[in-house]
């Protein structure tokens, strides 16, 4: 006997439950997104906003280039924007950022500590840098950030 799918009906449940699988697993991976998410630095006052799954954040200034998928403001000279990034696991993730004019980069790791923080390091010369009067000043080199809800 067949239904109106042209499967027996063992063929058509089995189908049924395929797709059912298939759609608990994509909803896990969905929620379970641990790369996108926006941190702010209380001390330094620098927010990094992150979606290392899809490029959907507009970069403030940087609108006509369409979404990316993060960057680095606040406390800082300038906006940095995500241009790489390599994630280890849910808790380990490199990042490559540029500034606003595209004349640097900089590596940073961000990991994900035992109290739901963040540290934030840079690797390498610190290229970013915040106006302090006159001067332009390196940002230190580590910051623990917290998420923003």
């Amino acid at each position: 006997m067949q239904n109106i799918t042209g499967l027996n009906p063992k063929q058509h449940w089995r189908r049924l439950a395929t797709t059912a699988v298939m759609f608990a697993i994509l909803t896990a991976v969905v929620a379970q997104q641990p790369w996108k998410f926006q941190l702010h630095c209380p001390e330094e006052k620098i927010d990094l906003h992150l979606d290392l799954y899809e490029e959907s954040i507009e970069v403030p200034g940087l609108e006509a280039f369409g979404p990316m998928n993060g960057y680095l403001d606040g406390n800082i000279y300038g906006v940095w924007y995500v241009v790489g990034f390599d994630i280890k696991d849910d808790k380990h993730a490199t990042i490559t950022i540029a500034n606003d004019l595209g004349s640097e980069d900089q590596k940073l790791t961000l990991t994900q500590n035992s109290d739901s923080t963040y540290q934030l390091k840079f690797l390498g010369y610190n290229a970013v840098k915040r106006a302090d009067g006159k001067k332009l000043v390196k940002i230190p080199s580590e910051m623990k950030m917290i998420r923003k809800k």
